[in-house]
């Protein structure tokens, strides 16, 4: 081989060697949509009769190691059952991955939509098709949401970086489970309370810590996404949609740092509420929001900044077939949701009921996921979940910086531990939980696969 030619054969495998390298590279899109409901249309529990602020599905798009992922954020109460796989497979489908790889959260604010389409098929059995939330709007926003991830996708920008900080969030979250000398719940600190009593009791059982996570290149901060546990209302069933104070705190950091985006998560809060510090006053909530938004800033200023790789990234998850509720049963559940004579709101709550004991039927499982990228461990939960398996998984971490984003598939309702259903309360009762006491190991054990933590850890 003469030089020449080994010499254009050495400078083609370098350059086939830069591309390869160029396409390993990790990149990050950030997506904003206004999935604010329609004025007339349908909130989780009454009308919407104004927009104060808008809602938003905002989301960053992972690119560079294997197929993207996807982490997306919504400003609704829950989004359940086919629902919950049709964001997922749409997002998946308009970025080039799989629906496993995109995972979709709720902040689960109460001004605001419910989105669950095999429940209205239920009740278009009845005559009650479109009566639970706006059933063209809520395929409208899916759309408008996968078309916003496609383009963060494809103008999505290089990241050498990943930071990380926490920071302790004031006088918001408290535990809304009150026991008794008898170690049975005597009563519930809702996140509105006004009982001087129960608002004197400790805090209880929280994480009161927020986590932050920021992308970076070099010393360029591309986008940051927190999290943290709480109920997320100040006060609520206004008919005002509203992303509450999560969503403002939120906009006052993205302000803060001249519009460079901001993404919220909220963690495994079921039991968790502002009801210690929240006595339902309109005000308070511009109070909550500032506790909450110099959290976000503190965490951001305590970031350390770590170098990462595609290597860097991984992504695993983990089915859980929950147990339906020992309460739920078909026949009666279809009785109630065709008895003329009960509330409207009930004859719904049944069929989201039935939706769910046919899946469970079917052992139709729900998904665990653990998102790494350096240094930092992000595990996604199914379900209003308690904050005990927050902890838990943080615990399984050990000293890794691990987040949490609960209120993925909304359907299960709330997932206690075991032993909150002997204790009573509203979490744990027929009412709030479809599932049975027998999820809490199943859960622990996703949470332990997904993370591919050995199970005597």
């Amino acid at each position: 081989m003469s030089f020449s030619r080994f010499s254009f054969s050495v400078f083609a495998a370098f350059v086939l060697l830069g591309t390869t390298l160029l396409a390993a590279d990790l990149r990050v899109g950030v997506f904003d949509v206004d999935v604010s409901p329609p004025v007339g249309s349908p909130l989780a529990y009454n009308r919407c009769d104004a927009v104060a602020m808008p809602l938003q599905a905002t989301g960053i798009v992972l690119v560079g190691a294997d197929d993207p992922i996807v982490l997306c954020a919504v400003d609704w109460i829950g989004i359940a059952n086919s629902a919950h796989q049709q964001w997922c497979a749409r997002i998946a489908e308009a970025v080039g991955t799989s629906a496993d790889r995109v995972s979709v959260h709720t902040l689960h604010q109460h001004d605001a939509p419910i989105c669950d389409f095999a429940a209205d098929a239920v009740l278009a059995e009845y005559g009650l098709n479109g009566t639970m939330f706006d059933v063209k709007y809520a395929q409208d926003c899916i759309e408008r949401v996968a078309a916003a991830a496609k383009h963060a996708m494809q103008t999505a920008s290089d990241f050498t970086h990943i930071g990380i900080g926490e920071a302790k969030v004031e006088m918001v979250a408290s535990n809304r489970r009150i026991l008794g000398e008898d170690g049975k719940v005597r009563a519930t600190r809702y996140t509105a309370c006004r009982d001087p009593e129960l608002r004197a009791e400790p805090e209880g059982t929280i994480d009161p810590m927020l986590k932050s996570i920021s992308f970076w290149n070099g010393e360029q901060v591309l986008a940051v996404i927190t999290y943290y546990a709480t109920h997320p209302q100040s006060y609520y069933l206004k008919g005002i949609a509203n992303p509450d104070f999560p969503g403002m705190a939120r906009h006052l950091r993205q302000v803060t740092l001249n519009g460079i985006p901001h993404v919220h998560f909220n963690g495994a809060g079921g039991n968790i509420g502002a009801g210690k510090y929240n006595d339902g006053s309109p005000e308070n909530r511009q109070v909550l929001a500032v506790r909450m938004a110099n959290a976000m800033s503190a965490a951001f200023q305590k970031t350390e900044r770590h170098e990462v790789s595609a290597s860097s990234v991984s992504w695993n998850t983990a089915p859980i077939v929950f147990p339906a509720g020992e309460h739920l049963n078909e026949e009666s559940l279809r009785a109630e949701i065709g008895d003329t004579n009960a509330q409207e709101i009930d004859r719904k709550e049944a069929a989201r009921n039935l939706v769910w004991l046919r899946r469970c039927g079917q052992n139709d499982a729900l998904t665990v996921s653990c998102l790494r990228i350096g240094p930092a461990t992000i595990v996604h939960m199914p379900g209003e979940a308690v904050v005990e398996y927050q902890l838990y998984a943080q615990q399984l971490g050990g000293d890794a910086f691990t987040a949490v984003a609960a209120y993925g598939d909304y359907a299960p309702g709330y997932v206690c531990l075991t032993e909150h259903y002997a204790q009573g309360g509203y979490e744990a009762s027929p009412r709030a939980s479809r599932v049975s006491p027998e999820c809490e190991p199943r859960l622990k054990e996703a949470i332990r696969a997904a993370m591919n933590i050995e199970t005597s850890r």
